[in-house]
Protein backbone atom coordinates (compact mmCIF):
# COMPACT_ATOMS: atom_id res chain seq x y z
CA UNK A 1 0.00 0.00 0.00
CA UNK A 2 1.15 3.76 -1.11
CA UNK A 3 2.19 5.73 1.87
CA UNK A 4 -0.25 9.15 2.16
CA UNK A 5 1.66 12.41 0.88
CA UNK A 6 2.50 14.54 3.57
CA UNK A 7 0.47 17.55 2.01
CA UNK A 8 -2.62 14.61 2.13
CA UNK A 9 -1.72 13.49 5.56
CA UNK A 10 -1.46 17.46 7.18
CA UNK A 11 -4.23 18.94 4.54
CA UNK A 12 -6.26 21.07 7.33
CA UNK A 13 -9.71 19.91 8.13
CA UNK A 14 -10.66 23.68 10.13
CA UNK A 15 -10.38 26.96 9.51
CA UNK A 16 -7.68 27.25 12.78
CA UNK A 17 -5.68 24.84 10.98
CA UNK A 18 -5.63 27.13 8.03
CA UNK A 19 -2.06 28.80 7.24
CA UNK A 20 -1.62 32.10 6.29
CA UNK A 21 -4.83 33.14 4.98
CA UNK A 22 -6.52 34.80 8.29
CA UNK A 23 -8.19 37.51 6.10
CA UNK A 24 -10.33 34.46 4.38
CA UNK A 25 -11.15 32.48 7.39
CA UNK A 26 -12.14 35.51 9.18
CA UNK A 27 -14.67 36.57 6.49
CA UNK A 28 -15.94 33.22 5.89
CA UNK A 29 -16.16 32.48 9.78
CA UNK A 30 -18.23 35.17 10.53
CA UNK A 31 -20.73 34.35 7.56
CA UNK A 32 -21.40 31.25 9.47
CA UNK A 33 -21.77 32.64 13.11
CA UNK A 34 -24.22 35.34 11.64
CA UNK A 35 -26.04 33.37 9.30
CA UNK A 36 -25.00 35.53 6.35
CA UNK A 37 -23.23 32.67 3.97
CA UNK A 38 -23.21 33.55 0.39
CA UNK A 39 -24.89 31.18 -2.55
CA UNK A 40 -21.46 32.21 -4.30
CA UNK A 41 -17.91 32.16 -3.96
CA UNK A 42 -15.05 32.78 -6.04
CA UNK A 43 -11.31 31.19 -4.41
CA UNK A 44 -8.15 32.48 -6.64
CA UNK A 45 -4.78 32.34 -5.52
CA UNK A 46 -1.43 30.75 -6.15
CA UNK A 47 -1.34 27.08 -5.81
CA UNK A 48 -0.90 25.39 -2.62
CA UNK A 49 -2.41 28.29 -0.56
CA UNK A 50 -5.27 26.20 0.21
CA UNK A 51 -8.47 27.17 -1.93
CA UNK A 52 -10.03 23.53 -2.33
CA UNK A 53 -9.57 23.08 1.21
CA UNK A 54 -10.74 25.84 2.41
CA UNK A 55 -13.87 25.08 0.07
CA UNK A 56 -14.05 21.77 1.55
CA UNK A 57 -13.56 23.31 5.21
CA UNK A 58 -16.94 25.80 4.38
CA UNK A 59 -19.11 22.73 3.24
CA UNK A 60 -18.46 20.94 6.41
CA UNK A 61 -18.92 24.37 8.53
CA UNK A 62 -22.28 24.88 6.42
CA UNK A 63 -23.20 20.92 7.47
CA UNK A 64 -21.81 20.29 10.72
CA UNK A 65 -24.42 19.00 13.31
CA UNK A 66 -22.68 20.17 16.37
CA UNK A 67 -21.18 23.75 15.30
CA UNK A 68 -19.11 25.56 17.67
CA UNK A 69 -18.37 29.51 17.16
CA UNK A 70 -17.75 28.93 13.49
CA UNK A 71 -15.82 25.60 13.61
CA UNK A 72 -16.75 22.17 12.51
CA UNK A 73 -16.88 19.36 15.00
CA UNK A 74 -15.07 16.93 13.02
CA UNK A 75 -16.88 13.91 13.99
CA UNK A 76 -20.37 14.19 13.21
CA UNK A 77 -21.56 11.48 10.22
CA UNK A 78 -21.34 14.93 8.15
CA UNK A 79 -17.85 16.06 9.11
CA UNK A 80 -16.29 12.61 8.47
CA UNK A 81 -18.19 11.58 5.36
CA UNK A 82 -16.81 14.98 4.02
CA UNK A 83 -13.58 14.27 4.96
CA UNK A 84 -13.64 10.67 3.28
CA UNK A 85 -14.45 12.44 -0.08
CA UNK A 86 -18.38 10.04 0.11
CA UNK A 87 -20.87 12.36 1.19
CA UNK A 88 -24.36 13.59 -0.93
CA UNK A 89 -23.54 17.09 0.08
CA UNK A 90 -20.51 18.16 -1.48
CA UNK A 91 -19.93 17.89 -5.18
CA UNK A 92 -16.19 18.50 -6.57
CA UNK A 93 -15.95 19.09 -9.87
CA UNK A 94 -12.90 19.46 -12.35
CA UNK A 95 -13.55 22.31 -15.21
CA UNK A 96 -10.69 21.60 -16.61
CA UNK A 97 -11.84 17.97 -17.95
CA UNK A 98 -15.23 18.75 -17.80
CA UNK A 99 -15.52 22.53 -19.33
CA UNK A 100 -18.35 21.31 -21.95
CA UNK A 101 -21.75 23.02 -21.52
CA UNK A 102 -23.08 19.38 -21.65
CA UNK A 103 -21.36 19.31 -18.06
CA UNK A 104 -22.88 22.17 -17.19
CA UNK A 105 -26.17 21.55 -17.47
CA UNK A 106 -25.82 18.14 -16.02
CA UNK A 107 -24.78 20.17 -12.69
CA UNK A 108 -27.49 22.39 -12.77
CA UNK A 109 -29.88 19.73 -12.88
CA UNK A 110 -27.92 18.12 -9.82
CA UNK A 111 -28.54 20.94 -8.03
CA UNK A 112 -31.97 21.06 -8.42
CA UNK A 113 -32.52 17.45 -6.12
CA UNK A 114 -32.71 17.34 -2.81
CA UNK A 115 -29.91 16.05 -0.21
CA UNK A 116 -29.45 15.20 2.97
CA UNK A 117 -27.72 17.41 4.63
CA UNK A 118 -28.54 21.43 5.20
CA UNK A 119 -26.61 22.43 2.11
CA UNK A 120 -25.47 21.20 -1.21
CA UNK A 121 -22.22 22.59 -1.76
CA UNK A 122 -20.61 22.27 -5.56
CA UNK A 123 -17.15 22.89 -5.71
CA UNK A 124 -15.54 23.74 -8.95
CA UNK A 125 -11.95 23.44 -9.52
CA UNK A 126 -9.65 25.62 -12.03
CA UNK A 127 -13.04 27.54 -12.77
CA UNK A 128 -11.06 29.66 -15.43
CA UNK A 129 -11.28 26.58 -18.14
CA UNK A 130 -14.67 26.64 -18.43
CA UNK A 131 -15.66 27.32 -22.38
CA UNK A 132 -17.72 30.22 -23.57
CA UNK A 133 -20.88 28.28 -23.61
CA UNK A 134 -20.27 26.43 -20.21
CA UNK A 135 -20.15 29.52 -18.88
CA UNK A 136 -23.60 31.45 -20.27
CA UNK A 137 -25.33 27.99 -19.03
CA UNK A 138 -24.02 28.53 -15.45
CA UNK A 139 -25.04 31.71 -15.15
CA UNK A 140 -28.37 31.94 -14.46
CA UNK A 141 -28.03 28.83 -11.90
CA UNK A 142 -25.05 31.09 -10.41
CA UNK A 143 -26.66 34.14 -10.58
CA UNK A 144 -30.11 32.77 -8.63
CA UNK A 145 -29.68 29.18 -7.22
CA UNK A 146 -31.81 27.09 -5.00
CA UNK A 147 -31.58 28.10 -1.40
CA UNK A 148 -29.94 24.83 -0.37
CA UNK A 149 -26.71 25.40 -3.17
CA UNK A 150 -23.55 27.27 -2.56
CA UNK A 151 -21.74 27.18 -5.14
CA UNK A 152 -17.41 27.75 -4.19
CA UNK A 153 -15.45 28.45 -7.91
CA UNK A 154 -11.53 27.95 -7.26
CA UNK A 155 -8.95 29.07 -9.88
CA UNK A 156 -5.43 30.25 -10.06
CA UNK A 157 -5.95 33.01 -12.71
CA UNK A 158 -9.24 35.24 -12.05
CA UNK A 159 -8.15 37.40 -14.44
CA UNK A 160 -9.32 34.74 -17.56
CA UNK A 161 -12.91 34.21 -15.49
CA UNK A 162 -15.29 35.82 -16.99
CA UNK A 163 -16.79 39.00 -15.57
CA UNK A 164 -20.04 37.94 -15.54
CA UNK A 165 -19.16 35.42 -13.44
CA UNK A 166 -17.09 37.17 -10.90
CA UNK A 167 -19.92 40.03 -10.52
CA UNK A 168 -22.52 36.70 -9.09
CA UNK A 169 -19.72 36.05 -6.66
CA UNK A 170 -18.00 37.07 -3.60
CA UNK A 171 -14.20 36.71 -3.93
CA UNK A 172 -11.45 36.13 -1.52
CA UNK A 173 -8.27 36.18 -3.10
CA UNK A 174 -5.18 33.89 -1.57
CA UNK A 175 -1.80 34.24 -0.44
CA UNK A 176 1.27 32.80 -0.33
CA UNK A 177 3.07 32.17 2.64
CA UNK A 178 5.42 34.31 4.51
CA UNK A 179 8.88 32.47 4.17
CA UNK A 180 9.28 32.81 8.45
CA UNK A 181 5.76 31.24 8.95
CA UNK A 182 6.12 28.86 6.28
CA UNK A 183 9.50 27.20 8.21
CA UNK A 184 7.54 27.13 11.17
CA UNK A 185 5.12 24.83 9.67
CA UNK A 186 7.80 22.94 8.15
CA UNK A 187 9.54 22.45 11.27
CA UNK A 188 5.74 21.80 12.76
CA UNK A 189 5.49 18.79 10.17
CA UNK A 190 8.92 17.25 11.05
CA UNK A 191 8.24 17.01 14.33
CA UNK A 192 4.83 15.73 14.44
CA UNK A 193 5.92 13.25 11.63
CA UNK A 194 8.74 12.30 13.41
CA UNK A 195 11.53 13.10 10.02
CA UNK A 196 15.07 13.58 10.51
CA UNK A 197 16.01 16.63 8.33
CA UNK A 198 18.87 18.74 8.62
CA UNK A 199 18.12 22.76 8.89
CA UNK A 200 19.67 23.41 5.85
CA UNK A 201 18.04 21.21 3.82
CA UNK A 202 14.58 23.01 5.74
CA UNK A 203 15.86 26.07 4.58
CA UNK A 204 16.24 24.85 1.07
CA UNK A 205 12.71 23.13 1.17
CA UNK A 206 11.23 26.43 1.99
CA UNK A 207 13.04 28.34 -0.49
CA UNK A 208 11.71 25.70 -3.52
CA UNK A 209 8.03 25.72 -1.59
CA UNK A 210 8.61 30.00 -2.74
CA UNK A 211 5.75 30.46 -0.40
CA UNK A 212 3.75 27.47 -1.38
CA UNK A 213 2.60 25.09 1.18
CA UNK A 214 1.66 22.25 -0.87
CA UNK A 215 4.83 22.55 -2.83
CA UNK A 216 6.90 23.18 0.13
CA UNK A 217 5.62 19.75 1.65
CA UNK A 218 6.16 17.61 -1.51
CA UNK A 219 9.87 19.32 -1.57
CA UNK A 220 10.49 18.08 2.22
CA UNK A 221 9.04 14.14 0.92
CA UNK A 222 11.85 14.46 -2.02
CA UNK A 223 14.29 15.48 0.97
CA UNK A 224 13.32 12.63 3.41
CA UNK A 225 12.87 10.05 0.61
CA UNK A 226 16.92 11.22 -0.39
CA UNK A 227 18.52 10.85 3.58
CA UNK A 228 16.90 14.34 4.99
CA UNK A 229 19.54 16.38 3.55
CA UNK A 230 19.55 18.05 0.27
CA UNK A 231 22.62 18.75 -2.04
CA UNK A 232 23.95 22.22 -2.58
CA UNK A 233 22.24 23.50 -5.69
CA UNK A 234 22.78 27.03 -8.02
CA UNK A 235 20.47 29.66 -7.07
CA UNK A 236 18.97 31.27 -9.34
CA UNK A 237 20.23 34.70 -7.75
CA UNK A 238 24.03 33.84 -9.38
CA UNK A 239 22.75 34.98 -13.13
CA UNK A 240 20.93 37.59 -12.32
CA UNK A 241 24.14 38.83 -10.35
CA UNK A 242 26.26 38.07 -12.71
CA UNK A 243 24.11 40.33 -15.26
CA UNK A 244 24.21 43.29 -12.82
CA UNK A 245 27.93 42.48 -12.21
CA UNK A 246 28.37 41.95 -16.24
CA UNK A 247 31.19 39.13 -15.10
CA UNK A 248 30.83 36.56 -17.47
CA UNK A 249 32.88 33.86 -15.67
CA UNK A 250 30.62 34.07 -13.16
CA UNK A 251 27.36 33.68 -15.45
CA UNK A 252 29.26 30.30 -17.40
CA UNK A 253 29.99 28.59 -13.62
CA UNK A 254 26.40 29.32 -13.01
CA UNK A 255 25.60 27.33 -15.55
CA UNK A 256 28.42 24.47 -15.70
CA UNK A 257 26.95 24.12 -12.05
CA UNK A 258 23.55 23.82 -12.73
CA UNK A 259 24.04 21.12 -15.39
CA UNK A 260 26.02 19.72 -13.22
CA UNK A 261 23.54 19.26 -10.68
CA UNK A 262 21.22 17.65 -13.10
CA UNK A 263 19.82 20.55 -14.28
CA UNK A 264 18.22 20.57 -18.17
CA UNK A 265 19.54 23.66 -19.81
CA UNK A 266 15.74 24.24 -20.94
CA UNK A 267 14.74 24.12 -17.81
CA UNK A 268 17.16 26.21 -16.46
CA UNK A 269 16.57 29.15 -19.27
CA UNK A 270 12.74 29.04 -18.33
CA UNK A 271 13.27 29.39 -14.45
CA UNK A 272 15.77 32.40 -15.43
CA UNK A 273 12.92 33.80 -17.52
CA UNK A 274 10.13 32.93 -15.22
CA UNK A 275 12.67 34.78 -12.23
CA UNK A 276 13.45 38.02 -14.66
CA UNK A 277 9.43 38.43 -15.01
CA UNK A 278 9.01 38.56 -11.30
CA UNK A 279 12.09 41.11 -11.19
CA UNK A 280 10.43 42.59 -14.37
CA UNK A 281 7.16 43.23 -12.29
CA UNK A 282 8.05 44.10 -9.05
CA UNK A 283 10.10 47.32 -11.04
CA UNK A 284 5.92 47.83 -13.42
CA UNK A 285 3.24 46.27 -10.91
CA UNK A 286 4.45 44.83 -7.62
CA UNK A 287 1.28 43.91 -6.72
CA UNK A 288 1.38 40.84 -9.64
CA UNK A 289 4.45 39.50 -7.97
CA UNK A 290 3.30 36.14 -6.09
CA UNK A 291 6.39 35.90 -3.95
CA UNK A 292 6.86 35.67 -0.69
CA UNK A 293 7.22 38.84 1.31
CA UNK A 294 11.03 38.31 1.99
CA UNK A 295 12.02 36.86 -1.46
CA UNK A 296 9.88 39.44 -2.83
CA UNK A 297 11.78 42.29 -1.47
CA UNK A 298 15.17 40.50 -3.07
CA UNK A 299 14.07 40.01 -6.14
CA UNK A 300 12.73 44.13 -5.78
CA UNK A 301 16.50 45.15 -5.54
CA UNK A 302 17.83 43.32 -8.00
CA UNK A 303 15.69 44.49 -10.57
CA UNK A 304 16.46 48.37 -9.54
CA UNK A 305 19.80 47.47 -10.08
CA UNK A 306 19.55 46.16 -13.53
CA UNK A 307 17.54 48.08 -14.60
CA UNK A 308 14.16 47.97 -16.52
CA UNK A 309 15.93 48.27 -20.04
CA UNK A 310 18.51 45.44 -19.33
CA UNK A 311 15.63 42.55 -17.52
CA UNK A 312 13.86 43.76 -20.77
CA UNK A 313 16.49 42.74 -22.77
CA UNK A 314 17.47 39.44 -20.66
CA UNK A 315 14.01 37.75 -21.26
CA UNK A 316 13.97 38.73 -25.26
CA UNK A 317 17.65 37.57 -25.62
CA UNK A 318 16.74 34.00 -23.44
CA UNK A 319 13.04 34.41 -25.05
CA UNK A 320 14.69 33.56 -28.61
CA UNK A 321 17.24 30.59 -26.58
CA UNK A 322 13.78 28.89 -25.57
CA UNK A 323 12.25 28.98 -29.07
CA UNK A 324 15.97 27.70 -30.68
CA UNK A 325 16.71 25.01 -28.09
CA UNK A 326 13.94 22.82 -29.40
CA UNK A 327 16.20 21.97 -32.75
CA UNK A 328 19.68 22.67 -31.62
CA UNK A 329 22.05 19.41 -31.04
CA UNK A 330 23.49 21.34 -28.32
CA UNK A 331 21.24 22.98 -26.40
CA UNK A 332 23.65 24.30 -23.52
CA UNK A 333 25.94 25.59 -25.58
CA UNK A 334 23.23 27.86 -26.70
CA UNK A 335 22.67 29.05 -23.19
CA UNK A 336 25.91 29.56 -22.61
CA UNK A 337 26.24 31.74 -25.83
CA UNK A 338 23.29 33.86 -24.48
CA UNK A 339 24.68 34.71 -21.20
CA UNK A 340 28.09 35.75 -22.23
CA UNK A 341 25.87 38.46 -24.58
CA UNK A 342 23.99 39.85 -21.43
CA UNK A 343 27.18 40.16 -19.85
CA UNK A 344 29.73 41.68 -22.05
CA UNK A 345 27.48 44.04 -24.82
CA UNK A 346 30.35 44.56 -26.88
CA UNK A 347 29.80 40.92 -28.04
CA UNK A 348 25.96 41.45 -28.89
CA UNK A 349 25.02 43.91 -31.91
CA UNK A 350 21.22 44.27 -30.86
CA UNK A 351 19.84 47.97 -30.72
CA UNK A 352 19.42 47.55 -27.36
CA UNK A 353 22.89 46.75 -26.97
CA UNK A 354 24.18 49.44 -28.86
CA UNK A 355 22.75 52.31 -27.16
CA UNK A 356 23.73 50.49 -23.72
CA UNK A 357 27.34 51.08 -25.23
CA UNK A 358 26.69 54.63 -26.20
CA UNK A 359 25.45 55.98 -23.55
CA UNK A 360 27.76 54.21 -21.23
CA UNK A 361 30.47 56.07 -23.40
CA UNK A 362 29.01 59.28 -23.07
CA UNK A 363 28.67 59.34 -19.26
CA UNK A 364 32.35 58.30 -19.72
CA UNK A 365 33.48 61.40 -21.86
CA UNK A 366 31.13 63.67 -19.41
CA UNK A 367 32.91 62.18 -16.59
CA UNK A 368 36.48 63.18 -17.95
CA UNK A 369 35.74 66.71 -19.00
CA UNK A 370 36.38 69.33 -16.65
CA UNK A 371 32.63 71.82 -17.11
CA UNK A 372 34.06 74.51 -14.57
CA UNK A 373 37.48 74.92 -16.14
CA UNK A 374 38.05 77.48 -18.68
CA UNK A 375 37.28 77.06 -22.38
CA UNK A 376 40.66 77.22 -24.50
CA UNK A 377 41.16 79.31 -27.32
CA UNK A 378 43.91 79.52 -29.64
CA UNK A 379 46.04 83.14 -29.78
CA UNK A 380 45.32 85.04 -32.17
CA UNK A 381 48.36 87.91 -31.87
CA UNK A 382 52.18 86.92 -31.91
CA UNK A 383 53.41 87.71 -28.25
CA UNK A 384 57.18 89.16 -29.90
CA UNK A 385 56.09 91.56 -31.97
CA UNK A 386 51.86 92.16 -30.29
CA UNK A 387 50.40 91.83 -34.06
CA UNK A 388 47.82 89.45 -35.42
CA UNK A 389 48.73 86.15 -36.87
CA UNK A 390 48.88 86.08 -40.26
CA UNK A 391 45.49 83.76 -41.45
CA UNK A 392 43.54 85.12 -38.46
CA UNK A 393 41.56 82.36 -36.59
CA UNK A 394 41.70 79.47 -39.57
CA UNK A 395 45.39 79.87 -39.21
CA UNK A 396 45.22 79.07 -35.63
CA UNK A 397 42.54 77.02 -34.90
CA UNK A 398 44.18 74.83 -38.35
CA UNK A 399 47.42 74.26 -38.05
CA UNK A 400 49.04 72.67 -41.58
CA UNK A 401 49.24 68.82 -41.54
CA UNK A 402 52.39 67.54 -39.39
CA UNK A 403 53.14 71.35 -37.94
CA UNK A 404 52.81 71.34 -34.05
CA UNK A 405 51.10 74.21 -32.76
CA UNK A 406 54.42 76.19 -30.22
CA UNK A 407 53.09 77.07 -26.62
CA UNK A 408 52.41 80.54 -26.43
CA UNK A 409 54.74 81.94 -24.00
CA UNK A 410 52.23 82.33 -21.17
CA UNK A 411 51.16 78.73 -21.72
CA UNK A 412 54.74 77.54 -20.91
CA UNK A 413 55.07 79.76 -17.82
CA UNK A 414 51.67 78.19 -16.81
CA UNK A 415 53.15 74.57 -17.47
CA UNK A 416 56.26 75.04 -15.42
CA UNK A 417 53.97 75.72 -12.32
CA UNK A 418 54.16 72.73 -10.03
CA UNK A 419 50.74 70.70 -9.68
CA UNK A 420 50.07 71.42 -6.12
CA UNK A 421 49.39 75.10 -6.37
CA UNK A 422 46.63 74.16 -8.78
CA UNK A 423 43.59 74.93 -6.98
CA UNK A 424 40.46 72.18 -7.00
CA UNK A 425 37.08 74.05 -8.64
CA UNK A 426 33.41 72.58 -6.94
CA UNK A 427 31.37 70.47 -9.07
CA UNK A 428 29.02 72.39 -11.31
CA UNK A 429 25.79 72.82 -9.26
CA UNK A 430 27.38 71.59 -5.50
CA UNK A 431 28.93 74.75 -4.58
CA UNK A 432 30.43 74.54 -0.92
CA UNK A 433 27.61 74.42 2.44
CA UNK A 434 28.38 76.23 4.51
CA UNK A 435 27.54 75.21 8.44
CA UNK A 436 25.72 78.39 9.66
CA UNK A 437 23.88 81.33 8.05
CA UNK A 438 25.82 83.74 6.27
CA UNK A 439 26.16 87.54 7.12
CA UNK A 440 26.13 89.68 4.06
CA UNK A 441 30.08 90.35 4.04
CA UNK A 442 30.47 86.53 4.00
CA UNK A 443 27.52 86.37 1.24
CA UNK A 444 29.73 88.72 -0.98
CA UNK A 445 32.93 86.77 -0.91
CA UNK A 446 31.06 83.60 -1.30
CA UNK A 447 29.60 85.16 -4.44
CA UNK A 448 32.95 84.10 -6.79
CA UNK A 449 32.23 80.60 -5.47
CA UNK A 450 28.59 80.42 -6.69
CA UNK A 451 29.25 81.98 -10.11
CA UNK A 452 32.41 79.41 -10.69
CA UNK A 453 29.82 76.56 -9.48
CA UNK A 454 27.36 77.27 -12.14
CA UNK A 455 27.22 76.25 -16.09
CA UNK A 456 29.49 77.60 -18.41
CA UNK A 457 26.97 80.03 -20.22
CA UNK A 458 25.82 81.01 -16.55
CA UNK A 459 28.79 81.73 -15.45
CA UNK A 460 29.80 83.51 -18.45
CA UNK A 461 27.25 85.88 -17.96
CA UNK A 462 27.51 86.30 -14.43
CA UNK A 463 31.26 86.67 -14.19
CA UNK A 464 31.00 90.10 -16.43
CA UNK A 465 28.89 91.74 -13.41
CA UNK A 466 29.99 93.03 -10.30
CA UNK A 467 29.08 93.28 -6.59
CA UNK A 468 27.37 96.57 -5.74
CA UNK A 469 26.14 96.18 -2.22
CA UNK A 470 24.48 93.27 0.20
CA UNK A 471 22.48 94.69 2.66
CA UNK A 472 18.78 92.60 4.23
CA UNK A 473 19.23 89.32 2.25
CA UNK A 474 18.77 91.64 -1.52
CA UNK A 475 22.07 91.35 -3.18
CA UNK A 476 22.80 94.05 -5.80
CA UNK A 477 24.64 93.26 -8.90
CA UNK A 478 26.42 95.86 -11.17
CA UNK A 479 26.14 94.47 -14.82
CA UNK A 480 27.76 96.83 -18.36
CA UNK A 481 24.00 96.87 -19.89
CA UNK A 482 20.02 96.68 -19.60
CA UNK A 483 20.72 93.57 -23.06
CA UNK A 484 23.40 92.05 -20.09
CA UNK A 485 20.60 92.65 -17.65
CA UNK A 486 17.95 90.77 -19.61
CA UNK A 487 20.13 88.02 -20.46
CA UNK A 488 21.37 87.22 -17.02
CA UNK A 489 17.53 87.69 -16.27
CA UNK A 490 16.78 84.48 -18.09
CA UNK A 491 19.09 82.37 -15.13
CA UNK A 492 18.59 84.32 -12.61
CA UNK A 493 16.25 81.71 -10.78
CA UNK A 494 19.30 79.28 -10.78
CA UNK A 495 21.41 81.64 -9.25
CA UNK A 496 19.13 82.45 -6.36
CA UNK A 497 18.54 79.11 -5.47
CA UNK A 498 22.45 78.64 -5.83
CA UNK A 499 23.08 81.33 -3.44
CA UNK A 500 20.65 80.34 -1.01
CA UNK A 501 21.92 76.89 -0.74
CA UNK A 502 25.23 78.12 0.32
CA UNK A 503 23.52 81.06 2.49
CA UNK A 504 21.49 79.12 4.25
CA UNK A 505 18.55 81.77 3.98
CA UNK A 506 16.47 83.33 1.44
CA UNK A 507 17.80 86.05 -0.86
CA UNK A 508 17.02 88.12 -3.52
CA UNK A 509 19.43 89.53 -7.01
CA UNK A 510 18.95 92.94 -8.06
CA UNK A 511 20.74 94.21 -11.10
CA UNK A 512 21.97 97.98 -11.60
CA UNK A 513 23.42 99.71 -14.62
CA UNK A 514 26.85 99.98 -13.38
CA UNK A 515 28.71 103.15 -14.66
CA UNK A 516 31.23 102.62 -16.99
CA UNK A 517 35.21 103.14 -15.92
CA UNK A 518 35.81 104.46 -19.64
CA UNK A 519 35.07 108.25 -19.83
CA UNK A 520 32.92 108.85 -22.72
CA UNK A 521 33.76 111.35 -25.47
CA UNK A 522 31.39 113.92 -26.81
CA UNK A 523 31.29 112.12 -30.48
CA UNK A 524 30.59 108.88 -28.79
CA UNK A 525 27.09 107.18 -29.79
CA UNK A 526 24.91 104.89 -28.17
CA UNK A 527 26.02 102.17 -30.36
CA UNK A 528 29.35 102.70 -29.49
CA UNK A 529 28.83 102.41 -26.16
CA UNK A 530 26.63 98.90 -26.40
CA UNK A 531 29.36 97.64 -28.71
CA UNK A 532 31.85 98.62 -26.38
CA UNK A 533 30.19 96.93 -23.64
CA UNK A 534 29.52 94.00 -25.55
CA UNK A 535 33.58 93.50 -26.35
CA UNK A 536 34.43 89.76 -26.10
CA UNK A 537 36.91 89.79 -22.80
CA UNK A 538 38.03 86.07 -24.09
CA UNK A 539 39.08 86.96 -27.90
CA UNK A 540 41.81 89.90 -25.83
CA UNK A 541 45.07 88.95 -25.03
CA UNK A 542 47.65 91.03 -22.96
CA UNK A 543 49.97 93.67 -24.83
CA UNK A 544 53.38 92.45 -24.51
CA UNK A 545 55.02 94.27 -22.01
CA UNK A 546 58.65 97.08 -23.37
CA UNK A 547 59.62 98.23 -26.18
CA UNK A 548 57.94 97.01 -28.98
CA UNK A 549 60.69 96.74 -32.44
CA UNK A 550 59.85 99.22 -35.51
CA UNK A 551 60.39 98.59 -38.92
CA UNK A 552 63.25 100.08 -39.15
CA UNK A 553 64.88 98.29 -36.38
CA UNK A 554 63.72 95.09 -37.81
CA UNK A 555 65.91 95.85 -41.29
CA UNK A 556 68.88 96.95 -38.82
CA UNK A 557 69.08 93.25 -37.43
CA UNK A 558 68.22 91.55 -40.82
CA UNK A 559 71.01 93.47 -42.37
CA UNK A 560 73.70 94.11 -39.90
CA UNK A 561 76.31 97.10 -40.49
CA UNK A 562 73.92 98.52 -43.57
CA UNK A 563 73.44 101.69 -42.98
CA UNK A 564 70.06 103.40 -43.33
CA UNK A 565 70.22 106.81 -45.93
CA UNK A 566 67.35 109.24 -45.67
CA UNK A 567 66.46 110.57 -49.36
CA UNK A 568 64.88 113.50 -47.96
CA UNK A 569 67.43 115.44 -46.64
Amino acid sequence: MATQSLYRRYRPRRFDELKGQDHVVRALRNAVINNREGQAYLFSGPRGTGKTSTARILAKVLNCEKLKDGEPCGKCNSCLSIDAGSSYDVLELDAASNNGVDNMRDLIERAALGNPGRHRVFILDEVHMLSKPAEAALLKTLEEPPDHVVFVLATTDPQKVSETIRSRTQHLLFHLLPLQELKEHVRWVVADAKLVVSEDAIDRVVQLGAGSVRDTLSALELVVASGGDVEEQVSLDEFIEAFIDHDPGRALAAVGAAVQFGADPRALTEDIVRHLRDAFLSLMAPELVQLPKERAEIVGDQARRMGATGVVRAIEVLGDVLIEIRHAPDARLLLEVAVVKLTRQNLSADVASLMARIERLESGVTAMRDSTGPIARPSLVDPSTGRTKLGGRASAMMPSVGQTAKPSQTETQADKKPETTTELKPEVGEPIKPTALLGDLEIKKVWPEVVASQKPIVRALYSAVTVSDCKDGVLTLGAPSEMHITKSNEHLQTLVESLQRVAGKKLEIKFVVAASKKSKTASSTPDQDEYEAMEDIAETTQAPTGRVSSPIDELAKAFPGSKIIDDKK
